[in-house]
C-alpha cells in the first residue's frame, strides 16, 4: 500500500518487511529474558529479600500479570485512534518509557523489605502493562500489515525467526553482558542495567517496526469516518467477536497445547540431562541444537506458505512435535537420540510459532467480514491469554510430565485434532472474505 492524504492503497510487502520485521521482537526478548531467566535470582541473591517475600513478589505480580493479559487488544480497539495510525503509533508512543520503569524492577531503594517489595511489585506490572500495549500493536499489524494469508504468513515467519534469533543471542551473550555491566556499576546492580540497557534494545527495534510499516495502515483522519466506526469497537462487540467465532476459540485451545509443551520442555530438561541421563553438561549443546531448530523452522515457513496454506502447516507442524516428543518418550534411555528427536520437536515448533499467528490474523479477516468490525487488536491481543495460562500451570505440569513424560506428546496430538476438525477457516473462506470487505469499503 502507498499513503497519500491518509489513504492507502494495496502494494507488496518490502524487502524490509519480509527479512527484518521482527527485529522489535528480537529487542522484546533479550528484555524480558532478564526477567525471565534472572528475576528470581536478584530478588534472592542480590536484592537479599527473604525467600518468602521473594514468592511473594513474583506470584503477586505474575497474577496481576495474567489477569490483565487479554485487556491489551481491547485498548487498541476501544480508544480514538492516534495520527500515525490505529496500531502503529503505539510503537513509538509507549515503549520509550520502559527501560525507565522497567530498571525499578531491579533495584531494592530501601532497608524496609516490604517497601521495597511493593515499589518492585508496582514496578514490575506498570512496565508489563505498558510494553504489553506495545507488544499487541505491534502482533496487529501482522493481519493489518498483510493484506493476504500469504504475507501474514511471511510476516509471522519473519517475527518468529527474529523472536528466536533474540533467544539464541540471549542464551550465550545475557549472563556476559550483565557481568560486564556488573563491573562497571556494580554487581549488585548489573540487572538493572541489563534491563534497562535492553529495554532500549526493544525501543529501537519498534522504532525499526515503525519505519518500515510507514504506508501500510489507512490513517483514520476525519476523511474516513467509515473506517473510523469499523475499527472502533465496543466491549459487547470484542466479546461477539469471540464466543462468536468458535474458530478463534478452538485456535486458543491448540495455542495452549503449544505454549505449554514449550514451558514444560524448556523446565524438565535439566532433569532429564542430570538425573536420568547423568549428564548435565550435555545441556549446552542441547540448548544450541534445539535453538537453531526452532529457528530454522521459523524462517521455512515463508516457502512453505508458497505452497500450503497456514492452516495446513500449523497442523504439520503439530502432527511433526507429537511424533518426536512421543519417540523420545520411547527412546529416553539414549541421550543422543533424546537431543536429535527434541531436536526435530523444536523444528517443528520453530513452524508452529511462525505459522500460528497468521491464523489468528486470518480469524480477524473472518470476523470482520461476518460482523463488519474490524477487532484486529483484540483478536490479535488475545494470543497473549494462552501463553499467560500456560506460564500458571507450567508448575503443575512439570511435575506430572516428570513421572509420565509421554503428556508432552498428547498435547501436541490434542492440538493438531482441534485444528483438524475445528478451525474451519481455509484460505479459500479468507480470500472470499477478504474480497467482500474490499468491496464493502471501495
Amino acid at each position: 500500500m502507498s499513503q497519500n492524504n491518509g489513504q492507502t492503497q494495496k502494494k507488496s510487502l518490502s524487502f524490509a518487511l519480509k527479512n527484518f520485521f521482527g527485529v522489535g521482537d528480537a529487542g522484546f526478548v533479550l528484555m524480558s529474558n532478564v526477567e525471565t531467566f534472572y528475576f528470581m535470582t536478584f530478588l534472592t541473591n542480590f536484592a537479599n529479600f527473604a525467600p518468602a517475600v521473594a514468592g511473594v513478589i513474583n506470584s503477586v505480580f505474575s497474577i496481576i500479570d495474567a489477569c490483565l493479559s487479554w485487556i491489551y487488544g481491547g485498548i487498541l480497539n476501544g480508544t480514538k485512534a492516534k495520527k500515525w495510525g490505529r496500531y502503529r503509533s503505539w510503537l513509538i508512543l509507549t515503549p520509550w518509557i520502559v527501560p525507565f520503569i522497567y530498571t525499578f524492577q531491579f533495584i531494592r531503594i530501601s532497608d524496609n523489605e516490604w517497601l521495597s517489595a511493593i515499589i518492585i511489585i508496582v514496578a514490575a506490572v506498570v512496565s508489563h502493562v505498558i510494553w504489553n500495549i506495545g507488544y499487541v500493536a505491534n502482533a496487529t499489524l501482522v493481519s493489518v500489515v498483510g493484506k493476504t494469508p500469504e504475507d501474514k504468513a511471511t510476516l509471522s515467519s519473519s517475527r518468529a525467526t527474529w523472536n528466536n534469533i533474540g533467544g539464541l543471542i540471549w542464551s550465550y551473550a545475557g549472563l556476559p553482558f550483565a557481568t560486564l555491566l556488573g563491573s562497571k556499576i556494580g554487581e549488585k546492580n548489573q540487572w538493572a542495567g541489563a534491563a534497562f540497557v535492553l529495554g532500549w534494545v526493544m525501543v529501537l527495534g519498534y522504532f525499526a517496526h515503525f519505519k518500515m510499516t510507514e504506508g501500510y495502515e489507512e490513517i483514520e483522519d476525519e476523511g474516513h469516518v467509515k473506517t473510523a466506526q469499523q475499527n472502533k469497537i465496543s466491549i459487547p462487540d470484542m466479546f461477539r467477536s469471540l464466543f462468536q467465532n468458535p474458530q478463534l476459540i478452538i485456535l486458543m485451545l491448540a495455542d495452549l497445547a503449544k505454549w505449554c509443551v514449550k514451558f514444560v520442555t524448556a523446565a524438565s530438561a535439566i532433569y532429564y540431562f542430570r538425573d536420568a541421563a547423568g549428564n548435565p553438561g550435555l545441556m549446552v549443546p542441547y540448548a544450541l541444537c534445539i535453538a537453531l531448530a526452532a529457528m530454522v523452522g521459523a524462517y521455512i515457513v515463508r516457502y512453505w506458505v508458497k505452497v500450503m496454506p497456514a492452516r495446513t502447516i500449523t497442523i504439520i507442524s503439530y502432527i511433526g512435535m507429537a511424533l518426536f516428543l512421543f519417540l523420545i518418550y520411547v527412546g529416553y534411555t539414549n541421550p543422543t537420540m533424546v537431543i536429535v528427536f527434541m531436536t526435530c520437536a523444536q523444528f517443528f515448533y520453530g513452524v508452529a510459532f511462525a505459522s500460528s499467528p497468521a491464523l489468528y490474523a486470518d480469524t480477524v479477516t473472518y470476523t470482520t467480514w461476518k460482523t463488519g468490525k474490524n477487532a484486529a487488536g483484540w483478536i490479535m491481543g488475545l494470543q497473549n491469554l494462552p501463553l499467560k495460562v500456560a506460564v500458571f500451570l507450567r508448575g503443575t505440569i512439570v511435575a506430572a510430565v516428570l513421572a509420565s513424560v509421554g503428556w508432552k506428546a498428547d498435547f501436541c496430538a490434542v492440538g493438531a485434532l482441534l485444528l483438524v476438525f475445528g478451525f474451519k477457516i481455509t484460505k479459500d473462506v479468507v480470500d472470499k472474505a477478504q474480497r467482500e470487505i474490499d468491496a464493502r469499503n471501495a
